[in-house]
C-alpha cells in the first residue's frame, strides 16, 4: 500500500499538478492539505476519474483537508477532537481497508506565527488536543499513522538556514517540545527510518529564489504508530515536482506499506 501527504496549496490552481503527480506516483491514498475549498466547490469529477474516492473538510479561502482513495474507507471522521468550537479544518481520518487496515490521519497544523500572539497561542492548543488523539492511536491495535503538513522544523539539520528560523514559530522551543512530546508516545518518523542521514526538505517558499538556492525546510511529516512502524517498506519524497509549472511550495511525501 502506497499512501502520501500533499500540501496541495490551493486545489483549484494546482487541479493540473496534481493529476499529473497522481497519474505519476500512483498512490493508493493522497492526504491532501490546504485545499482552500468549501466541499462543494472542491473539483471531484477528474480525481474520481482516475478511480479514487473524494472526501473533504473543506474551509472557504483557507485551510482545509482531504483523502483520495482508491482503496474501501471505513469510519471517516472530520475535526480534532477535544474542541467542537473550532471552525478551522485542519483534520481527517478514516481506516484504508486494504490487506491490513491502516488508520491515517491527515493534518494541517497551525502555523502559528506571529508570535508571541493569539495565533502561535492556538497552534500550541492545536498541538495539545493531537497529543490526545496521538494518546489514543498509540492504544489503539489497529496500525495508524499521523501524516500532513506540520509546520514543525524538528531539527536544525531540518532547514537549510535554521539561523534564518530561530523566532518563528515553525522552529521555536515550544514548537519543536510539543512535537518531541507527541513523538516520545512511541511513533517512528517514516522517513527519519528509512534514511536517517541524508538531509531532506519538502518545502521552498517562492519568495527569493529559495527553491533556486534549496533553501528549503522540511516540515511535512509520517508518523507512524509501532504497530504501522512494523509494516514500513520506505519512505521518500517526490522533490522533483517542485520544478514542474505552477507548482505548489511543498512536495509529495509518501509511504510504502507491507499492507
Amino acid at each position: 500500500m502506497k499512501i502520501a501527504t500533499f500540501n496541495i496549496n490551493g486545489i483549484k490552481a494546482r487541479l493540473n499538478a496534481l493529476c499529473d503527480w497522481l497519474d505519476e506516483a500512483q498512490p493508493d491514498v493522497a492526504l491532501l492539505q490546504e485545499i482552500k475549498s468549501v466541499d462543494e466547490a472542491f473539483p471531484r469529477d477528474a480525481i474520481e476519474d482516475r478511480g479514487y474516492t473524494v472526501h473533504t473538510h473543506g474551509q472557504k479561502s483557507f485551510n482545509g483537508v482531504a483523502i483520495l482513495s482508491k482503496l474501501p474507507l471505513e469510519n471517516i471522521s472530520r475535526g480534532l477532537p477535544g474542541d467542537e468550537s473550532d471552525e478551522q479544518a485542519r483534520w481527517i481520518e478514516a481506516t484504508v481497508m486494504g490487506e491490513q487496515a491502516i488508520h491515517v490521519c491527515g493534518l494541517y497544523l497551525p502555523n502559528g506565527n506571529p508570535t508571541p500572539g493569539p495565533k502561535y497561542d492556538y497552534k500550541l492548543a492545536w498541538m495539545e488536543r493531537l497529543y490526545t488523539r496521538a494518546q489514543n492511536l498509540i492504544r489503539d491495535e489497529i496500525p495508524a499513522m499521523m501524516l500532513g503538513d506540520y509546520n514543525i522544523i524538528q531539527k536544525r539539520e531540518d532547514a537549510a538556514t535554521p539561523d534564518a528560523w530561530m523566532t518563528d514559530a515553525l522552529f521555536r522551543p515550544e514548537s519543536r517540545a510539543a512535537f518531541q512530546k507527541i513523538m516520545a508516545l512511541g511513533f517512528t518518523d517514516a522517513l527519519r527510518a528509512v534514511d536517517p542521514h541524508t538531509r531532506h526538505f519538502s518545502f521552498w517558499d517562492y519568495q527569493e529564489g529559495a527553491w533556486q538556492r534549496d533553501d528549503g525546510i522540511l516540515i511535512d511529516h509520517i508518523l507512524m504508530t509501532p504497530a504501522c512502524a512494523d509494516l514500513l517498506l520506505d519512505c521518500q519524497i517526490d522533490k522533483h515536482i517542485r520544478d514542474r509549472e505552477k507548482p505548489s511550495d511543498h512536495v509529495p511525501v509518501w509511504v510504502k506499506l507491507n499492507a
